[in-house]
């Protein structure tokens, strides 16, 4: 093999291994909903979700994707969530789950956050896929 080859042939396997590279790293960062199910473990001695859901000392968080802050019926907020204006997304939870006292100072909620990025990740998987009558969406 003549230099020239050599080189080339080293540039493409160093450029197939930096693509092998990024794509596990992508792999890695998806978001899974059976995680997010292990993850909720956390927030399951306050919150509910599924079918049946009921209010516990949170709300319960069917239908959480697209609603408004403070308006789950028949819970009590703290007037700091009511009149947050939070529209509840993707990166408006991730934000909040981290440290929900930093993003609503006043809340009633007494939880440290969630620190790890891929168990948010996954944790919104999870919570994202129920409608507000606690059905996996289709």
């Amino acid at each position: 093999m003549t230099g020239t080859r050599l080189a080339a042939a080293m540039i493409a396997a160093s450029a197939g291994a930096v693509m092998m590279q990024a794509a596990a790293v992508g792999s890695a960062q998806a978001q899974d909903a059976a995680k997010g199910k292990q993850v909720f473990n956390l927030c399951s001695p306050c919150h509910s979700i599924g079918p049946g859901a009921a209010n516990k000392v949170g709300p319960e968080l069917n239908g959480l994707d697209g609603r408004h802050s403070g308006t789950v019926p028949n819970y009590d907020y703290s007037d700091a969530n009511k009149k947050s204006g939070v529209v509840w997304g993707e990166a408006t939870f991730k934000q909040y789950i981290k440290s929900p006292s930093a993003m609503v100072p006043g809340t009633k909620m007494p939880f440290a956050g969630i620190k790890d990025q891929q168990k948010v990740d996954d944790l919104w998987a999870y919570l994202s896929q129920f409608d507000a009558n606690g059905n996996i969406k289709k």
